[in-house]
């Protein structure tokens, strides 16, 4: 009987330390899930960099066209970024757009456009 548990002790002791040396497979699949959850996050922001750097051409096609379509008769009257907004929203747009592309408040462009309004200029 004591032969039986040394041996069992005996081969317990060397699988244990044979353990230590064998490659861990879960280890390695959440390394692959890592690496992967890494390149589709950097994946993701360059599209998004890209769409932003086309959204931005777009908008700056549309300002031009719409600027050359309509020459600035009335430039002294009003700022240019007043002139933007009124084009833009010639052009279609709605105000929460246009505020969010020129970095104001929607009340803002709100009063803009409306003052325009209230000179006689067509909206």
């Amino acid at each position: 009987m004591i032969p039986i548990l040394i041996t069992l002790a005996a081969i317990s002791v060397v699988l244990f330390i044979a353990s230590f040396f064998m490659n861990d497979r879960l280890k390695d699949v959440e390394d692959q899930v890592e690496q992967l959850s890494i390149q589709v996050m950097q994946d993701t922001y360059q599209v998004k960099k890209k769409l932003n750097v086309l959204e931005e051409e777009l908008l700056t096609g549309d300002l031009t066209e719409e600027m050359i379509k309509h020459p600035r008769s009335s430039s002294s009257q009003h700022p240019p970024l007043a002139q933007t907004i009124r084009s833009m929203y010639q052009g279609g747009y709605s105000t929460e757009r246009i505020a969010k592309e020129t970095n104001m408040s929607v009340s803002d462009v709100q009063n803009i456009v409306h003052s325009y309004a209230a000179e006689g200029v067509p909206q």
